[in-house]
């Protein structure tokens, strides 16, 4: 006997949006966004709205005893106009009691066609494609559905077989994670292949990914969402794109880690907060930038490294001035540590940056055992 299929309300009902801070209604449905829609109005850059709707870490939450259920999704992903195709959408991946039990292609949607990176978009309008999961265990479990981490989506709609009750209490900590396009994680192989999602499941916690792929600046509304949210643990990985950007010198630089890390600790005084700096990047290493991708596809640093004596930024300025504030601060502040990002992805392992600066999917995994087995040690800073 078939039973039909039946609609969830993706809002207001019993599914729970994990991951996501903002949900936007949209002609098709409702978008997620992570962070709240009172930050819009500070910024103009648009590619961090771009990043914000890419739902990195962002997934569905329910239990349900249905056999089969359908996704429809409304995407929207890029595609130069010397490309044939479209950038790969990524894929929609579905747990089951914790375990990956499926993954599906995202459908292609809308299609954003540009000349070149940064010239002006325009938008092919796409049809919401749906996925099916079918063949789930018989009986009441807990499903997590996870959304592409590079692909804005669309939620339009999601159907079942069976019951969808709201996700039981499990317990866990939160974790509320910030950082650069390395936590982003565009190239990782799926939703679950993030570094910060590898090391949450290993540390038995909730991960909330705020990471903007090129945007990590030390934006204040970023220090205040973290301050205004419930968090247990709290981790930013910086450095990266500040000196990619030459968006710092080294006399602005130290206030703003310090100004970022006093408005989070205004609402989390005592939560272990653990400041990153950036993994290997050869090219960013002595030398400042700006950036630009050099005729081999790899990223190559503009500046000149002789500007380092007079306050530019490389990253070896970053590493030591980031180990220096937390060793000024953990007198009053105990809670505060510090982990060099090479421990993460070191020199040796340059060869997994394919355009000299984004890890492999492989790379991503690796840190994310790495991340975990530091801080979730015994005598580790989430321990």
């Amino acid at each position: 006997m078939t039973v039909a299929m039946r609609a969830v309300p993706l809002v207001g009902g019993p599914v729970e949006l994990r991951g996501a801070l903002d949900l936007e209604t949209t002609p098709a449905g409702v978008m997620p966004r992570r962070l709240p829609a009172w930050t819009k109005e500070q910024y103009q850059d648009p590619s961090v709205y771009g990043v914000t709707v890419m739902p990195s870490g962002v997934r569905l939450v329910f239990r349900t005893d249905a056999r089969e259920l359908e996704f429809e999704v409304l995407t929207s992903t890029g595609q130069l106009d010397t490309d044939p195709q479209p950038r790969p959408t990524g894929m929609l991946e579905l747990l089951v009691d914790g375990a990956l039990a499926d993954r599906r292609q995202a459908p292609v949607g809308n299609v954003v066609r540009m000349a070149g990176p940064g010239a002006v978009q325009r938008v092919i309008p796409g049809e919401p494609g749906t996925v099916r999961f079918g063949g789930l265990p018989a009986g009441m479990k807990d499903v997590e559905l996870w959304l592409p981490q590079q692909t804005p989506t669309e939620l339009v709609a999601l159907r079942a077989d069976g019951e969808v009750l709201a996700p039981s209490p499990d317990g866990r900590r939160r974790w509320v994670h910030h950082g650069s396009s390395i936590s982003h994680c565009i190239e990782a192989d799926g939703p679950t292949g993030t570094w910060p999602v590898v090391a949450a499941a290993l540390g038995g916690v909730e991960v909330i990914n705020l990471s903007q792929a090129g945007n990590e600046m030390l934006d204040p509304y970023v220090a205040r969402t973290i301050r205004d949210m419930p968090a247990d643990l709290i981790s930013l990985k910086v450095g990266i794109n500040i000196v990619g950007l030459a968006a710092f010198r080294l006399r602005t630089f130290g206030p703003a880690v310090h100004g970022f890390l006093d408005t989070i600790r205004e609402g989390h005084p005592d939560a272990p907060l653990l400041l990153m700096s950036p993994v290997s990047c050869p090219a960013l290493e002595e030398s400042p930038g700006p950036t630009k991708i050099g005729p081999d596809g790899k990223i190559t640093a503009l500046g000149d490294p002789a500007d380092v004596a007079g306050g530019a930024l490389s990253l070896t300025v970053v590493r030591a001035e980031l180990a220096r504030i937390v060793a000024a601060r953990q007198a009053r502040d105990p809670h505060l540590h510090h982990l060099d990002g090479r421990e993460l992805l070191g020199p040796d392992e340059v060869a997994d940056l394919a355009d000299g600066l984004h890890p492999t999917a492989a790379a991503y995994r690796r840190m994310g055992k790495r991340f975990a087995a530091h801080a979730f040690a015994k005598d580790g800073p989430f321990r």
